[in-house]
């Protein structure tokens, strides 16, 4: 046998923690090198240890998990991340994808189901659940536009929010789907305002839609 994939666990709540480092820890070629109980920890351990994998909760403390991945993304690209949180809401399940995972399981999943997560994962692949599967190939197919060519004087972040905005989500929704505070999202857009030169959401909205953004 090869070398044993190595994992850090992040979650919020000690009891699922805990059981599942334990039970990882129980199968054959998965070590479980670490343990965090937030997102900051999680980047910690990952880029001290650069396991191979982080089983990564969504809801936590100090750093979520959508922001945790992208930090991990950009500062160690090499560790895939799989997502096992409570959630399957489209907003919560594209932008783990947009931050960086590589998977995405719903708590309650089988262990064979994380096992395997895990395991492709570490070997380069992607997994999904069958039904978040079909939904994130359904969104890709309607060929949302290319960022980089929408809109450049905006930020990722900013053409991220004037989406949701020409989607017509609310502050609200947006801060919910993108894990931010809801005067990060006030910040943004008004940044997307004032680099679009438009007056009010209204006329951003235009903008975006005659752009082709939130379809």
């Amino acid at each position: 046998m090869g070398e044993a994939i190595r994992v850090v666990v992040a979650d919020d709540h000690p009891v699922f923690r805990d059981g599942l480092a334990m039970l990882l820890a129980s199968v054959d070629g998965i070590e479980v090198v670490a343990t965090a109980a937030n997102g900051a920890e999680a980047v910690a351990a990952a880029t001290r240890l650069l396991p191979d994998v982080v089983v990564m909760d969504v809801q936590m403390p100090e750093l979520n998990g959508v922001e945790a991945t992208r930090r991990l993304a950009a500062e160690a690209p090499g560790v895939g991340i799989v997502v096992l949180t409570m959630s399957e809401d489209d907003g919560t399940v594209f932008a783990a994808v947009r931050a960086g995972a590589r998977g995405y399981l719903v708590k309650g999943a089988e262990q064979e189901e994380i096992v395997r997560a895990i395991t492709t994962v570490a070997s380069g692949g992607a997994v999904f659940g069958a039904t978040l599967a079909a939904r994130i190939a359904q969104f890709f197919a309607a060929g949302p536009p290319t960022p980089t060519t929408v809109f450049p004087q905006l930020t990722a972040r900013e053409r991220e929010i004037l989406e949701l905005l020409a989607a017509g989500r609310s502050n609200a929704q947006i801060a919910a789907a993108l894990f931010l505070s809801p005067k990060t999202v006030r910040n943004n857009v008004s940044n997307v305002f004032a680099k679009l030169q438009v007056a009010d959401r209204a006329e951003a909205i235009v903008r975006a839609r005659d752009a082709g953004l939130g379809r």
